[in-house]
């Protein structure tokens, strides 16, 4: 077994689009980056190349490459999905939590896990993401920016239906 930590974090600001987990989320402000700046991808991306002991993000797609500019972070977690198929690892089960003052993250929690749980190819009972605020603390808190952290957990590869036996 594996265990893998993704944190990141991105700037708010007015006039850019709020796509976390893959949902593009109605906001006064959105995240800025290179590519889409979902923020919770990027984690889960980190935490999965950490597992796997394959550095992170920002060596696989650098934010100096044009190629990226812009993508959509969950085609990014599709080619880190190829690295858990080469190496042999499954997804045991992954822990999220996103850090934001507003708006409220709720309502798009379980199409988040759905759009995770499909591309990932694992159940959506082996993914939790939770959202909590920072009561007004820190830049989160100010509004400044959002931020998120996940852990997973890989095992060596057997099917999901071979580790119910």
């Amino acid at each position: 077994m594996r265990i893998g930590i993704g944190y990141d974090v991105h700037r708010l600001e007015k006039g850019e689009k709020l796509i976390i987990g893959g949902v593009e989320i109605p906001a006064e402000k959105g995240l800025k980056g290179h590519s889409d700046a979902d923020v919770l991808t990027h984690a889960l991306m980190d935490s999965i190349l950490g597992a796997l002991g394959l550095g992170d993000i920002g060596q696989h797609f650098p934010d100096t490459d044009e190629t990226y500019k812009g993508i959509s972070s969950l085609i990014l977690l599709e080619k880190v999905k190829t690295f858990l198929d080469e190496e042999e690892y499954l997804i045991e089960n992954i822990d999220m939590i996103i850090m934001a003052e507003r708006p409220r993250m709720a309502p798009y929690l379980a199409l988040m896990k759905k759009n995770y749980a499909e591309l990932l190819e694992i159940p959506e009972t082996r993914i939790n993401i939770k959202a909590t605020t920072s009561e007004k603390l820190g830049f989160v808190g100010r509004e400044e920016g959002i931020a998120a952290e996940v852990v997973v957990l890989l095992n060596k590869k057997l099917s999901y239906e071979e580790e119910e036996q």
